[in-house]
């Protein structure tokens, strides 16, 4: 793969794993037009994915904090018989909506190996469809009204809503972060809270998918670089939090649409130029 190759899939993903883009359509485009696809590619993202979860915990340390600290606290409860949902502090409903949120992708699992086979196809087609996706989520988002729901109000029915946003996700081309981002602005959430629901939400999705990629991968003897991998790792998590950093100055700032029209213009180039492609009858590519 090479050094500088694993620096610049890094920036790609450290940036748009946060930017509500979609990392994993950026990767794809990216792969395919330099030639780093397969199951070794796939291996690549999923470490490039475990980096930018250490940015997500850096940034939100304190709440994620708090949460595993209630955590003990309500394993406490639940072997002593005082657990309860009623009457929930913000840590702890946090944890139970997060919890809810994942059980939302349970109906997307018998279609993991399909999605995967879209982001390893020849083919940048489906891709450009979900830019297109992605750019409509966030116009309608951009055009909500303000919601007034902070962590410790949130409900069962946002949760679901957000998880089920995030299932589509899965697809590459569609934003996990613009996904759940909008899911929670849908829901009437401020706009700071649905950040660090999206951002946070990320952790158990992203860590699980990871490792049983690298499982995969060093079950089946999977030719890896690992040097290229740790390079990979730091340069995304450094990234990813300065990504971060960026994202929470956007919010504050109201300027998500800018990410609309961004995804739109490149859902269209994608689309011509899958077409182009599918007329050449092989895939362009700049790799040497």
């Amino acid at each position: 793969m090479g050094i500088i190759n694993a620096i610049f899939q890094a920036i790609i993903q450290g940036l748009t794993e946060f930017l509500p883009v979609s990392s994993s359509g950026h990767l794809s485009l990216y792969q395919h037009f330099t030639g780093n696809s397969g199951e070794g590619a796939l291996f690549f993202s999923a470490i490039l994915h475990l980096g930018t979860l250490v940015a997500v915990f850096v940034a939100f340390r304190k709440t994620i904090w708090d949460m595993i600290k209630e955590l003990g606290v309500m394993i406490k409860d639940i072997f002593t018989g005082k657990f309860t949902l009623k009457n929930m502090n913000p840590p702890r409903r946090m944890i139970v909506m997060i919890i809810v949120s994942c059980f939302c992708l349970v109906p997307f699992l018998p279609f993991k190996g399909w999605f995967e086979g879209i982001a390893e196809d020849s083919s940048i087609f489906a891709e450009g469809l979900c830019f297109l996706y992605t750019s409509a989520i966030l116009f309608m988002s951009d055009r909500c009204i303000k919601g007034k729901k902070t962590q410790g109000n949130i409900a069962y029915k946002d949760a679901i809503t957000v998880g089920l946003f995030q299932g589509v996700a899965l697809l590459p081309g569609v934003s996990r972060s613009g996904s759940t981002i909008s899911a929670g602005l849908f829901s009437g959430m401020t706009r700071e809270t649905s950040v660090k629901y999206s951002f946070i939400l990320g952790i158990p999705v992203i860590l699980m998918s990871c490792l049983l990629e690298v499982k995969d991968a060093v079950s089946t003897h999977t030719d890896i670089d690992w040097v290229s991998c740790a390079v990979g790792f730091v340069v995304a998590a450094f990234v990813g939090l300065c990504a971060i950093k960026l994202v929470n100055w956007l919010v504050k700032t109201d300027k998500f649409k800018v990410f609309a029209y961004y995804t739109l213009v490149l859902g269209a180039i994608v689309l011509v130029i899958s077409f182009i492609e599918m007329c050449m009858g092989h895939p362009i590519s700049f790799a040497k």
